[in-house]
This record gives structure tokens, C-alpha cells and sequence, in this order.
């Protein structure tokens, strides 16, 4: 009875785990319009977004102001700077400044000052798949959630981002974001 117990959870524990994994972000290679972040992040956006817990409840909304430089570093492959100043409704005001680096085959690496070790992201069609780790403090405490964020290009001005962040692979809650891009920086 107890090896069947243990296989019955083993099973459950898989199951809810695979329930979680993400849509593969190649699944959209071929929609339209197609997402180049340097482009797309060039210049001033801003965002309006809401932070769910797991029961969907909205325990914080945000605006985001971004101001984006694409450049080049020392060995000459495509960056991008995203300097994000969040205004909370709650008062509270926050900063991240991501530094993005170009890899191959549509693939990005990012860091913050916030972010545990490296983001990385693929971007295939209208689409970008963000995962990362961020430092959250919470009290005297922090807090390192996993996220995972799939960004979709809805048209040249409008992009829809989804994050889901959990930890120990247990979904806490989401963040949906509307970004609009205001004006695009002269290269």
C-alpha cells in the first residue's frame, strides 16, 4: 500500500508540475506583426499593469515609465538598455534598470540589479519568453520568485505581457502589463 501511495503522489506531483510548464514561445513564430525588442523598446513606453495573487485578487496596480537605448557592446553584438521607473498605488516608487544583450537565434540574456544570475529570453514571431529570477524583499526578508513572462506584439504601439511567478514551482500569482510606446529615441 505505501509504494502505491508514493506512485499515486510521484504522479501527482508530476501532473501538477507539467500543468504549469509554459506555451512554447515557438508555437508563435509565425504570427504577425513581428516583435524585434530593439525596435519595439527604442525610445519611451509606458505601461499599466496589475499585480493578482493566486485566488486572482488585485493587490496592486502600477504604472511603468521606460526609456529604451539600443546599442552595442565591446564585441559588437546588439544591447539594449530598459531604465524602468514604476509608480505604485500604493505611493511607493521603484526603479530596475535591465541591461539586454542579443544572442543567437532570437535569443536574449538580461540583467538587473534585482535579478539572481541572468534573464533569459527567445523571441519567435510577435512573441517574447522572459523567465528570470527576482530578488523580492518582503519585511526584513528576501524573497527569490521565479517568473516567467510571455509578451505578445499586438500591433506597432501595443504590447500585452502575462507573468506568472511562483516559487518551488508553486504558482503565487500573475502580473498582466499593457505597454504603449510613446516616441521612438533618433539613432
Amino acid at each position: 500500500m505505501k509504494q502505491f501511495l508514493r506512485w499515486v503522489t510521484a504522479l501527482t506531483c508530476s501532473l501538477l508540475l507539467a500543468s504549469c510548464a509554459a506555451v512554447d514561445v515557438e508555437n508563435y513564430a509565425k504570427e504577425q506583426p513581428s516583435l524585434k525588442l530593439e525596435d519595439y523598446f527604442n525610445g519611451k513606453l509606458v505601461g499599466h499593469g496589475m499585480v493578482m495573487d493566486r485566488s486572482g485578487e488585485v493587490t496592486r496596480r502600477f504604472v511603468v515609465n521606460i526609456t529604451g537605448t539600443p546599442g552595442k557592446n565591446a564585441s559588437g553584438a546588439q544591447t539594449l538598455t530598459l531604465d524602468e521607473q514604476f509608480a505604485w498605488s500604493d505611493g511607493k516608487r521603484e526603479s530596475r534598470v535591465w541591461t539586454l544583450t542579443r544572442l543567437a537565434n532570437g535569443e536574449w540574456s538580461g540583467t538587473a540589479t534585482d535579478v539572481v544570475g541572468s534573464a533569459v529570453g527567445k523571441v519567435a514571431g510577435n512573441a517574447l519568453q522572459w523567465r528570470y529570477v527576482l530578488a523580492l524583499p518582503v519585511k526584513d526578508s528576501i524573497y527569490h520568485l521565479d517568473f516567467d513572462d510571455g509578451m505578445f506584439l499586438i500591433d506597432e504601439r501595443v504590447m500585452l505581457n502575462k507573468a506568472v511567478f511562483s516559487k518551488f514551482g508553486i504558482r503565487l500569482g500573475e502580473i498582466f502589463i499593457s505597454f504603449q510606446k510613446q516616441e521612438p529615441v533618433a539613432r
